[in-house]
């Protein structure tokens, strides 16, 4: 019997070879009795190594009067610890040429670094030393909020990023996405250093950590490693993450500006919540924002804003997918005289997107480039790296890049338009806009 979907299918797309994708017989995955998940696959043909993860730790946790908390913690691990200073500590890692930090997000803070393969010990007892024994010492978390706040004080003269955070306030008027992860300066001043110990006191243990390593080392000997110097972590205070509530969506285009004096340019952001990246809904969505606001020059979006009517500098879509509802929203940098056409422009396009299915053209060229460009993310250490952490974060299976070009070509223009028009509508819209008044 004829496939009914293969008449959907790019006959352009070249097959990957399985061999060069991680899947179940190269990548070893261990959870030890502390509750760490350890990924590894090996690259003998590298000389060094590549660690990433996270902890089930972000800015969900932050009390409201201390937006930022969890970031502003994140920051601080690597300013001292109980045996080493914070020049003793950068000193560990310029010896061994190798690198290690921290990034505090909502729902996870993640780390990342590199070293030779013969240096992975010093990496692993740092980062063991940094997660369970910082000190943050006073001075170093002075200049920590110094630095904080004249990032907040950049941020609300960047056009862009206060669009981006009214945006967030209007979309998640009434869930925890609507928090910056960085906090307001008022928010900042209220953090002490206490708070700060007690957050990572309350907050940090080996309860849904992650840590992958990928390079030349032998996958079990890694695992081995990491037990040695994070296996017998504990924390019994360590708090379960806080469910995320539903998400109201909104029933009517909102709308809000930020004057911003002395500006030139003014961003647009509009847009609705899209699915969560473990949703079913989520790839046919992803190929779906390629077709509008991605493939070639920014998709449909880029073409009609930016290349026919000339209205913007930049103009594009994105799609959140994450652990939630995140954005599925569209951007544009524009003269401030053009913010209305653009804005009209674009909602017309998310109409005739949502209302009629995209052609067998754009949706493969789309696949094309999605299967084409995934062995090319796999190609360094560091790749390999994070797609191991994605592929245990959202639970997609050891078999999932294995599986990931058949997944990529089933999908039919009648599913993006199913699904696009689940999430998106032009009737039912955050704008935010920011720039001069």
């Amino acid at each position: 019997m004829d496939d009914p979907l293969n008449k959907h299918k790019n006959k352009n797309i070249k097959p990957v070879k399985n061999g060069s994708l991680p899947g179940p017989d190269d990548i070893t995955r261990i959870e030890l009795p502390n509750g760490i998940v350890v990924l590894s696959r090996a690259n003998f043909n590298s000389p060094s190594v590549v660690i990433s993860g996270y902890l089930t730790v972000g800015s969900l946790f932050d009390p409201e009067d201390k937006l930022g908390l969890g970031d502003f913690t994140a920051s601080a691990l690597m300013r001292g610890t109980k045996n080493r200073d914070f020049q003793e500590i950068y000193e560990v890692l310029e010896s061994a040429g190798a690198s290690l930090g921290f990034d505090g997000g909502t729902h996870t803070t993640g780390f990342g670094g590199k070293a030779l393969v013969e240096d992975l010990d010093v990496i692993l007892d740092l980062l063991s030393e940094v997660l369970r024994y910082p000190s943050f010492p006073s001075e170093q978390i002075e200049r920590l909020r110094a630095q904080m706040l004249t990032g907040l004080a950049l941020r609300a003269q960047d056009t862009g990023d206060m669009a981006s955070l009214t945006f967030d306030q209007i979309l998640y008027r009434n869930h925890p996405y609507r928090n910056p992860e960085d906090g307001y300066p008022e928010t900042i001043q209220a953090i002490s250093r206490e708070h700060i110990a007690n957050f990572h006191q309350r907050h940090y243990g080996p309860r849904g950590m992650i840590i992958s390593i990928v390079g030349g080392i032998d996958p079990q000997k890694a695992v081995e490693k990491v037990a040695f110097v994070l296996g017998d972590w504990s924390n019994p205070e360590q708090e379960d993450v806080p469910e995320l509530p539903a998400l109201t969506p909104l029933n009517k285009v909102v709308r809000q500006k930020i004057d911003i004096p002395g500006k030139f340019q003014a961003d647009v952001i509009l847009g609705s919540a899209g699915p969560p990246r473990r949703s079913p809904d989520y790839l046919a969505t992803a190929l779906g924002n390629s077709v509008l606001g991605q493939f070639g020059m920014m998709g449909r979006i880029g073409d009609v804003v930016r290349e026919q009517a000339g209205l913007a500098y930049y103009a594009y879509s994105s799609l959140g997918g994450g652990a939630g509802p995140g954005p599925w929203m569209v951007s544009a940098g524009v003269a401030p005289e053009n913010v209305e056409r653009t804005i009209k422009l674009i909602i017309r396009e998310i109409g005739r997107f949502t209302s009629e299915a995209v052609s067998d053209e754009e949706l493969g060229d789309s696949q094309a480039n999605f299967v084409g460009r995934l062995p090319l993310s796999l190609e360094s250490n560091g790749g390999v790296a994070s797609a191991l952490i994605n592929l245990e974060r959202y639970n997609l299976g050891l078999d999932y890049y294995l599986r990931y070009a058949n997944l990529i070509q089933s999908v039919t223009p009648e599913q993006v338009l199913e699904a696009s028009s689940r999430y998106l509508s032009p009737n039912r819209l955050a704008v935010a806009i920011a720039g001069p008044g």
